[in-house]
């Protein structure tokens, strides 16, 4: 069973019951909205687990705290909120001691500083495996969602794609050169685009974080809103820049399937009318009314790709 699938049963599961507790967003966006005084409240929450999301040997435990928080808040961004207060459950191994949960609690902090917020309370327990639970709580005076891209409008990314996958390879194979110091930065410490967030929620009409890989999470935008994307193969690469294509060449890696199916970048893909793209953003391609998901060549050729990205359950 997919986690698409599985998130699909518990959306079916659990949608039907928020309307009368004031939920304005239930289960799949990458956040929940509800209603509140001055604006609506935005809550998500995301886990990091040893083993899956993370290796010690990979990264300080600074950098797991750094990493684990801006993951979380990254849904945030995504929806065009502004953070407004961070809870955080630990569960912690029997060789994890003091001083490793004070680097951790440092690298949570900064990242909580970066983006204007803290960490105001939590939850601390004994497991097999050291596990990050961090659930962050903002408020966005128009969320946005997945849903409401429309034909004909831009298809366009804040941030680079395919670099922190870049980073993830070279830290497995454990293969060192001066070009991979930028994509392994990438996958240890990544940034929540709150600022590029904020700029988008007055004029993006759909948003995404990218997470699990640009076209798995471009595919469920162009779900979400019932149309197409077609997505320009040079225009991506150039928003990948010189540090993804020497990274590729170092690693033996296409720097495409990078961009494409990578994972774990923390960008944000929203639609936008020409026009009217907000700053930080650079156009990759265009909605369309066919649905489905499409890659175009220099040529002008079209040829389908498959939605596919990162999945905990395959």
């Amino acid at each position: 069973m997919s986690e698409e699938s599985r998130l699909e049963r518990l959306r079916i599961l659990f949608g039907a019951a928020p309307a009368a507790a004031g939920v304005l967003v239930g289960i799949g966006d990458d956040a929940a909205v509800l209603a509140q005084g001055r604006a609506p409240l935005v809550w998500t929450v995301d886990a990091a687990v040893e083993g899956v999301h993370f290796r010690r040997g990979w990264m300080s435990f600074e950098d797991i705290g750094w990493r684990s928080l801006m993951a979380a808040a990254s849904d945030l961004a995504a929806m065009g909120a502004t953070p407004r207060g961070i809870v955080c459950a630990l569960v912690l191994p029997d060789d994890f001691g003091d001083d490793d949960l004070e680097a951790l609690a440092r690298g949570q902090a900064s990242a909580a500083r970066a983006i204007g917020t803290s960490v105001v309370g939590g939850n601390l327990a004994r497991g097999s495996e050291l596990s990050i639970t961090t659930s962050v709580v903002g408020e966005a005076s128009r969320p946005l969602l997945r849903s409401g891209a429309k034909a004909s409008q831009v298809a366009a990314l804040a941030g680079p794609v395919g670099l922190s996958r870049a980073g993830l390879e070279a830290l497995v194979r454990g293969t060192r050169d001066p070009l991979l110091d930028i994509a392994i930065e990438a996958y240890r410490r990544p940034r929540a685009r709150i600022d590029e967030g904020l700029a988008a929620a007055p004029l993006a009409h759909a948003a995404i974080d990218v997470s699990d890989g640009l076209a798995l999470d471009a595919s469920r935008v162009a779900k979400e809103s019932g149309v197409g994307v077609v997505i320009d193969a040079e225009k991506l690469l150039g928003a990948g820049g010189d540090p993804l294509s020497s990274a590729a060449r170092v690693l033996s890696l296409d720097p495409l399937e990078l961009a494409l199916f990578g994972g774990e970048d923390f960008a944000l893909f929203a639609s936008f009318e020409k026009g009217a793209i907000a700053t930080g953003f650079v156009p990759i391609g265009r909605f369309v009314a066919e649905r489905g998901l499409w890659l175009e060549l220099a040529d002008g050729t079209r040829k389908a790709i498959e939605p596919r990205g990162f999945d905990h359950f395959q």
